[in-house]
């Protein structure tokens, strides 16, 4: 048999690189980047060539599995079932206790792997359209929470991410982000070593703020040590800065900004002098950096995880977007620019709402109709009307990837039903009473409908299936059309038809900005993509405000009350000093993202990775050496870990890595068992919070570290 070369995306992060994929029959034969791609140009990582290891997985489930409760003393077994038992008996059980207890008596959880996949996206409304339950939680408040509320604050959408146009820039100031080993996040930047070299060599300057030397900060013509949990501190002083020196120049931006009166009055005291002692960089240093910014012909100011997910991260994402537009750089080339994608997700869909009701518990606010992951588990626990006593997870693993996940793994087994869509009997999965298992990512069409909204070029791709789909197999969006019709039956309403996603795709072409009706040139279809695999050029991003902007009156009013009432908590939190205590950072290495990237042998070899990165000068304090196995500890709780000897953290920052874990009883994940490690998210804790926006402060919490 001849052998086929397949055109494919990577799905396993956000860069979303091209791949040829060479197969015989139904073996993989090499996977290597696609040169013709427009975003990615032949760039691949390690995690590419791991897809192969992900469609063989022989962990990786094929049938619906079903617990079989053990007797007191015995543990619990599986057993396979049809198909048709599995989704009879899940829509069964999720109607009959929300008709008993009410609708938010239904919990859903759906993890980061749902937007890397366009069918989990387009489809889950088949389902939960029949369940408007206020009990839904999703991977976003433990990750991009504040940009999406700082989108909607400023932009009027949710989904409305000012992207950094490295490619033209002269000056980047980078905070708590590590592209080299994520691939950009948020930011959709494959090849992104060559990309900053490329900024360095033509004279540009990399600046990165961020309490460890990463991977990427090596690159950077400078690295500033800043303590975790202060950056919203360091990034209002370079606004006072602006402000005192009279460097405010909104620029082509000036027509449509307000509030900079109400800005400068709240920021006075925020002064360089008040940030220093608390932030660990020189107010001299503070004032360079506004300068520089300010002075730059085209600038990008850009945060991630270390800045989203810590107690101030709406405060800093907000300060973020602020700092750019203060200087004229947002909407401008060579600083950040808002894409156009094929299939325009902010012309599509609603732009998002916060606090429109709080959690029942702890009364946290939603957006966008979801409640913070971090009280999930005390809405299972706590007896009252809206208790969570079913619960839907979709492509999640929270057990791992939210704080307290002890407190979770244990508030699981108290539900009365609880069911995963999932390839995989992991951490999370193992305990629900029913697990439904999609097809292999290679066994379906792939059209990046999340990401292409956060890419560096604007660009489209749809790319047709590796390999068939295997008899007695569902997609991912079929379990949910299957579900949905089931639960419609049971509730007496109208079956609804549903199209594939594929179509959907085709039909948010011909009605995007490319499309013939728009009397764009290119006249997208998902036809001429088809006959385009690796991908269609559609040129780099352009300035489009105020056309863009999907506030009310097209204008962006940048004294945000909410943003300038969390001031005040600020200040009183640094003005009481700090405790001194140990802070514990995560971070990310290029074979891994999040708990679903451990079970692959090529992923994982080499030396052990999940180790508490500690400066010499903690660990002599401590009387711990390199490899000395110790005891990690906060409110939440502690794990054991092998300490490592890392002069590039700061001192009195320790770093774990996100996603171990693997040793919890009963999974079904033979490699990640054998490379287990520690689970940080056993020791973050689930009443540390972004107050202001809900998401989890997972990156600074206070903790301790003794031998063990």
């Amino acid at each position: 048999m001849p052998t086929t070369v397949h055109h494919r995306a990577c799905h396993l992060c956000e860069a979303i690189c091209g791949l040829r994929i060479e197969t015989d029959g139904e073996r993989i034969l090499s996977i290597k980047g696609d040169p013709d791609d427009p975003l990615s140009r032949g760039h691949i990582c390690p995690k590419a060539v791991a897809l192969q290891d992900i469609h063989n997985d022989p962990d990786r489930l094929r049938r619906p599995l079903a617990r079989v409760r053990g007797a007191p003393g015995e543990a619990d077994t599986w057993q396979d079932i049809s198909w048709e038992q599995a989704l009879n008996t899940t829509a069964q059980r999720l109607v009959d206790i929300v008709q008993r207890d009410g609708v938010d008596a239904l919990g859903v959880y759906l993890g980061n792997p749902t937007v890397h996949n366009y069918g989990m996206m387009t489809h889950q409304k088949n389902l939960f359209r029949h369940f408007h339950t206020r009990n839904r939680f999703s991977a976003t408040s433990v990750d991009q929470l504040p940009h999406h509320l700082t989108s909607l604050w400023l932009f009027g959408h949710k989904s409305l991410f000012p992207i950094p146009d490295i490619d033209r820039s002269e000056y980047f100031l980078m905070l708590g982000a590590n592209p080299i080993a994520s691939n950009g996040s948020i930011w959709t930047v494959p090849d992104v070593r060559k990309r900053i070299k490329a900024l360095r060599k033509r004279g540009g300057k990399l600046v990165v703020v961020d309490p460890r030397l990463t991977e990427t900060a090596e690159l950077a013509s400078e690295h500033l040590y800043i303590r975790p949990g202060s950056d919203a501190l360091f990034l209002l002083a370079l606004i006072n800065t602006l402000f005192a020196e009279g460097r405010v120049a909104p620029r082509h931006l000036e027509a449509f900004v307000s509030g900079l009166p109400e800005l400068e009055a709240a920021l006075l005291d925020f002064t360089p002098e008040f940030a220093a002692p608390h932030c660990g960089i020189a107010a001299d240093t503070i004032r360079r950096i506004a300068q520089e910014f300010a002075q730059a012909g085209a600038a990008i100011c850009y945060g991630r995880m270390g800045v989203s997910t810590q107690r101030y991260g709406a405060l800093c994402q907000w300060a973020i977007q602020v700092l750019n537009i203060l200087t004229g750089n947002l909407d401008r080339e060579g600083g950040s620019l808002f894409t156009l994608p094929a299939v325009d997700q902010v012309s599509n869909i609603g732009p998002g709402g916060f606090a429109r009701h709080h959690s029942r518990v702890r009364q946290l606010p939603e957006f966008d109709r979801e409640l913070p992951a971090s009280t999930m588990a005390e809405e299972i626990t706590t007896p009252g009307e809206g208790q969570v006593r079913a619960l839907f997870v979709g492509a999640g693993n929270p057990v791992l990837s939210t704080p307290n996940g002890r407190q979770l793994d244990a508030a699981l087994e108290q539900l009365e039903f609880m069911v995963c869509l999932d390839p995989y009997l992991n951490e999370t999965t193992r305990h629900a009473d029913i697990i439904l298992p999609p097809t292999s990512p290679l066994e379906h069409d792939h059209y990046d409908l999340a990401f292409h909204i956060n890419a560096v070029r604007n660009t489209a791709r749809h790319n047709e299936a590796v390999f068939d789909k295997p008899e007695g197999s569902l997609h991912d969006w079929e379990i949910f059309a299957e579900l949905g019709n089931r639960v419609a039956e049971l509730l007496g309403q109208p079956v609804q038809p549903v199209l594939a996603p594929h179509d959907i795709i085709d039909m948010g072409l011909q009605m995007g900005p490319y499309s013939e009706r728009a009397g764009s040139a290119q006249a997208l279809t998902l036809a001429k993509l088809r006959a385009h695999p690796s991908g269609i050029d559609l040129g780099p991003l352009q300035p489009q405000l105020p056309d863009r902007l999907q506030t009310p009156d097209k204008a962006i009013h940048c004294a945000t009350p909410a943003a300038l009432a969390d001031l005040q908590r600020l200040r009183a939190e640094f003005t009481a000093g700090d405790s001194g205590a140990l802070r514990l950072i995560g971070r990310r290495h290029v074979r891994s993202n999040n708990s679903w990237m451990h079970n692959y042998h090529r992923l994982v070899k080499g030396r052990e990775r999940c180790t508490l990165l500690m400066h010499p000068q903690d660990m002599a304090q401590r009387g711990i050496n390199d490899g000395d196995r110790v005891q990690l500890s906060s409110r939440a709780g502690s794990v054991t870990v092998p300490a490592e000897t890392c002069s590039g953290v700061m001192p009195g920052v320790v770093s774990l890595p996100h996603g171990y874990g693997h040793n919890r009883v009963g999974i079904r994940l033979q490699t990640a068992a054998q490379h287990a490690g520690a689970s940080c998210n056993d020791v973050t804790d689930d009443l540390a919070l972004d107050a202001l926006s809900g998401n989890a402060a997972v990156n600074g919490v206070e903790v301790e570290v003794a031998l063990a």
